[in-house]
């Protein structure tokens, strides 16, 4: 396998800090023109907060980085070591971006059989085909496949798939406005006594409202078992930095896991 061929991509786009950057440039140029020193106190202010923002930014990109502290691969460990399932059987990826978590789930289950679905928007530099090259190089091609669907209307029967995964995805749908319902949709899919492992902003209650709330409500919809922990407190046992498990960063995401 060449590790150096798969792209499981960034959390924080590339393209994003290039944006940033860029900002910041423009600004102080514009700042150095004839313009009023008010506005150049004000340019500079303003460039001030988007150099923070941007090395906010970049630290977060760093830490997720394979050759950084690979935190991706840790958040996608933790969703999996959730997942109480013995691995016959199918199951689904939602949100599978370029198909590292769909991945992982096929060479910890050699049994699987394993359908990632994503959107693949223009907003991010995820793809159809990086998804197949990268379960090419990693050796699943054959247990793995992947399709393009909106998590929001997942095109598949009531209780087709034995386990099913999803990591840091249901906020970011867009078709449905209360994100509860992407999770009821997420659940429909998964067959009576079948597994589940989700991470998500879930601790934002802006978003879901309050966690017991939630889990109540997810109860309610018929499903047997359901539990819910805290990403930071997860993550806080591999020497995470106390930036990184603030409110701010990791600490309104969690992971919603149980069985159907």
């Amino acid at each position: 396998m060449d590790d150096q061929s798969v792209d499981y991509g960034n959390w924080v786009p590339k393209r994003l800090l290039i944006i940033l950057l860029a900002a910041i440039l423009i600004l102080i140029v514009i700042s150095f023109l004839t313009v009023p020193f008010f506005v150049q106190i004000i340019l500079w202010a303003i460039s001030g907060l988007i150099f923070l923002l941007f090395s906010c930014m970049f630290y977060l990109y760093s830490q997720f980085a394979k050759n950084g502290s690979d935190l991706q691969s840790r958040l996608w460990n933790l969703v999996l070591d959730k997942l109480s399932w013995d691995g016959r059987g199918k199951a689904l990826d939602i949100g599978t971006g370029n198909g590292p978590l769909a991945i992982k789930v096929a060479k910890r289950y050699p049994q699987a059989e394993v359908m990632g679905i994503d959107y693949w928007g223009k907003n991010w530099n995820y793809s159809q085909k990086i998804c197949q090259n990268n379960a090419k190089i990693e050796g699943v091609e054959d247990r793995v496949a992947f399709q393009k669907a909106s998590a929001a209307s997942l095109p598949f029967e009531d209780e087709e798939f034995d386990a099913a995964v999803s990591n840091f995805v249901f906020h970011e749908v867009r078709d449905v406005r209360n994100k509860r319902e992407v999770i009821r949709e997420a659940l429909r899919v998964v067959r009576k006594g079948g597994t589940f492992s989700f991470q998500d902003l879930f601790l934002n209650h802006k978003i879901y409202g309050e966690i017991n709330e939630l889990l109540e409500a997810i109860h309610e919809w018929g499903i047997e078992e359901v539990h819910s922990t805290s990403t930071a407190d997860l993550i806080d046992t591999v020497g995470t930095s106390r930036l990184l498990r603030s409110r701010a960063m990791l600490g309104k995401i969690g992971v919603i896991y149980g069985r159907k």
